[in-house]
């Protein structure tokens, strides 16, 4: 691992890792305008070459595709790699919550004992390994206790499949009962300059518990990585189209506070996206910083921001200009 890289590690866990992480529902294709396959892998080879070995994936990207892509990216760089996948959102099964459809197939909210133990072993296929460093419920299941998910996550655990166990988009309510219910290493949670909701509700639970937490759409689907011109066009099944947060009067505010940025910017030769990512590490009680990236310039630019430390007046600094710039984006 490149030795600038700020490491953290996963809750309790032995699971020590880069405290920026790839996401990588992007390269799944879906909601996004599709993948391109080779240009997926070079950039999560691109983010382990430059230090980052925390690669987060889910099933539920692209029906298994986000996956295999991952797998045949970490091939030979296994053990530079810290995976993380989840559970709770299958095709296989009728059983929980319909969630939504995708390809023309249902896609169901479950995470039964049953459910875990076939969705566990498709991952570890996909992804060409025999454990996962890290196991997240992706969306919880209103039809299945909590307690029963995490005895069959503790079996995994024990069988050596898995080595940390997380959950992802849950409530205060739910994140209490899994930490009643067992050694719960992570929660995985929207958090950016634009989402800081987690800051009242979850975060001072995790902190409590000493349970690490990882930020996802760290950059607001990039919205605020600076890259994105106002008059940029979103075709195809590209999200972006149709959030009300991508319009160019709000592209424009984005555009301000990257002039607002760029003192602090220039002071670390850094891009903005690699400050926001820098600024989101620092927030008390994140952990990891998850960033999207389908391309190696893309992904090494990310990884840069895993070796950057803001000082509190730099932070003071961001924080002003946020507050000033950020104003009226809506959710």
């Amino acid at each position: 691992m490149n030795s600038r890289q700020i490491t953290r590690r996963v809750g309790k866990s032995g699971v020590v890792t880069s405290a920026v992480g790839l996401g990588t529902w992007a390269i799944g294709g879906w909601m996004w305008g599709g993948t391109d396959e080779a240009e997926s892998i070079a950039a999560i080879q691109a983010s382990i070459d430059a230090g980052v070995s925390l690669i987060d994936t889910a099933p539920a990207y692209g029906l298994g595709r986000s996956e295999e892509i991952v797998g045949k990216a970490i091939k030979g760089r296994r053990d530079r790699a810290v995976i993380a996948t989840k559970c709770g959102l299958n095709w296989h099964s009728k059983k929980g919550n319909h969630f939504f459809d995708q390809d023309g197939k249902p896609v169901n909210r479950y995470l039964g004992a049953d459910g875990i133990a076939h969705e566990v072993e498709q991952s570890l296929r996909r992804l060409g390994t025999d454990y996962i460093d890290l196991y997240i419920t992706h969306w919880q299941d209103p039809t299945t206790p909590i307690a029963e998910t995490m005895e069959a996550l503790e079996r995994l655990k024990s069988a050596g499949k898995i080595r940390a166990i997380g959950a992802s988009n849950l409530n205060t309510a739910e994140l209490q009962q899994y930490v009643a219910a067992g050694q719960l290493d992570a929660i995985q949670e929207r958090y950016s300059m634009l989402d800081r909701e987690i800051e009242q509700t979850l975060l001072p639970i995790a902190r409590q518990h000493q349970v690490a937490a990882l930020s996802y759409s760290s950059l607001a689907l990039g919205l605020l990585s600076g890259a994105i011109d106002p008059a940029r066009e979103f075709s195809g099944d590209d999200q972006r189209k149709s959030n009300p947060r991508f319009s160019q009067a709000n592209r424009r505010k984005v555009a301000a506070l990257k002039h607002a940025l760029a003192p602090v910017a220039g002071v670390h030769q850094a891009s903005m996206a690699q400050i926001v990512i820098a600024w989101t590490l620092a927030q008390p009680g994140i952990t990891f910083a998850l960033c999207g990236a389908r391309s190696a310039a893309q992904a090494r630019d990310n990884a840069r921001a895993g070796e950057i430390s803001l000082s509190a007046a730099e932070l003071a600094a961001v924080d002003a200009a946020v507050a000033v710039h950020l104003v009226a984006i809506d959710a």
